[in-house]
């Protein structure tokens, strides 16, 4: 957030900013949902709906499962939610007593350890790393599973790394869980946006596995605020919706409307090419940052983001962040917001913006790196009267007497020059 504030008040003062820090897409609502809730507004269906959602949308929701993720969920499964976050405040609610224990991951959404708290729960990091792909496996949840864990929550495609978890190490995952009489979570916000594979669902694992889904990320309907849950079964749904007549009362009506729309053949097909376009702009960026000196240890498959290690033998995310925002005008977001597992170094950049855009933020990129990169250190001249040795040798009493002493007041020409380069215009930052 802190490069976020930053970046806006370079704006205010008149700066030009790329923004790669946001993850949010640069496409608006498709035509035929603003028409839809245009329809809505002037037909006055404004008012307060069922608290668990318009019927006719969680049965639209139901049938994409089937249509798209050949999953059969039944629609008294679905309940519509206040978006994503408040689908997973829900299931929170739902599932967390105070001092239980939830599997979070290192690097992951920190909304989620957030909203674990707020139940009066207990976020446990699982340490994540390239070499799982940024996801965890059933060794890790088995060795992190303790008498008071209640449950994982995990992400696919994730945040911040966009990788996703293979299907058969997730049913692992699940049936471990369900023998822990335990639940699993499983964020699939960016589900319509993966690339070269098909997406799935989790929805059908065995046990209490439960989905949070959003109409913010595929359908790009980020501040309609409307996402859904989809629980196991149908069994605890009351207890939901008396949780969430309490704490919303109901998803914003119009937006729901609106989204009955979103289903459609003809909305399909333009969300289709926006996520064509997505792909095209991760295949462009991926190669620019390894160009510039970045690392990539895990390719995304979905989401929007790339997580990438900064150059240098030593890199802070936080510092290079802040630094190419102030000399180049380009966002980023420090992996240091997404957890403490050897995120010091990396940084995420989300490629929500349209390839002019993105080669612009390539071409500062390669020129900030460039200015990073450690140069040869030019030998120092000799000083006058000192002969050339052939070798990094000591000086020896006879060849020291034979040159003559300098005193403090007037330095050899050996250190001038030395001061010239440590204070000279071309220093390099410190990175």
């Amino acid at each position: 957030m802190d490069v976020l504030a930053r970046a806006h008040r370079l704006e205010t003062a008149g700066r030009r900013v790329i923004h790669m820090e946001i993850g949010e897409p640069d496409f608006t609502a498709p035509p035929p949902v603003v028409e839809a809730a245009m329809r809505a507004l002037r037909d006055g269906r404004s008012a307060y709906t069922p608290t668990l959602g318009l019927p006719e949308l969680r049965q639209a929701i139901a049938g994409d499962y089937r249509r798209r993720f050949g999953v059969r969920v039944a629609d008294s499964r679905i309940a519509v939610t206040a978006g994503a976050s408040g689908g997973l405040l829900l299931l929170l609610a739902l599932y967390v007593d105070p001092g239980d224990e939830m599997l979070v991951p290192d690097p992951g959404y920190p909304g989620y350890r957030h909203m674990v708290r707020a139940f009066e729960g207990m976020a446990r990091p699982l340490p994540l790393s390239a070499r799982t792909n940024f996801q965890p496996t059933l060794e890790m949840v088995r060795a992190a599973w303790r008498p008071r864990t209640r449950g994982l929550i995990l992400g696919s495609p994730s945040n911040p790394t966009g990788t996703l978890i293979a299907a058969a190490e997730l049913e692992r995952i699940a049936r471990f869980v369900s023998e822990r009489r335990g639940v699993l979570i499983v964020d699939e916000i960016y589900q319509g946006l993966v690339y070269g594979d098909r997406p799935a669902s989790a929805l059908g694992l065995p046990g209490e596995v439960a989905v949070v889904n959003s109409f913010s990320k595929y359908f790009c309907m980020t501040g309609w605020r409307l996402g859904w849950v989809a629980l196991p079964d149908s069994a605890r749904m009351r207890e939901l919706e008396k949780l969430a007549q309490h704490l919303f009362i109901c998803a914003p009506s119009v937006a729901q409307h609106a989204a009955l729309a979103c289903f459609s053949d003809e909305t399909l097909a333009i969300l289709e090419g926006r996520r064509r376009e997505f792909q095209r702009r991760r295949d462009f960026l991926v190669p620019a940052l390894e160009r510039a000196g970045f690392s990539v240890p895990a390719k995304p498959s979905g989401a929007f983001y790339v997580y990438a290690g900064c150059p240098g033998p030593r890199p802070d995310g936080r510092r290079f962040a802040l630094g190419l925002l102030d000399r180049e005008g380009v966002a980023a977001t420090p992996g240091l917001d997404f957890g403490a597992h050897g995120t010091r170094g990396f940084v995420r950049f989300a490629y929500t913006r349209d390839l002019a855009e993105l080669e612009a933020a390539a071409a500062r990129l390669q020129r900030y790196c460039g200015g990073l990169r450690p140069r040869a250190a030019a030998p120092l001249p000799a000083a006058r009267g000192a002969r050339a040795r052939p070798g990094p040798w000591p000086r020896t009493a006879r060849s020291a007497r034979r040159t003559p002493r300098r005193t403090s007041a007037a330095p050899s020409r050996s250190r001038r020059s030395a001061a010239g380069t440590r204070a000279g215009s071309g220093r390099r930052p410190r990175y």
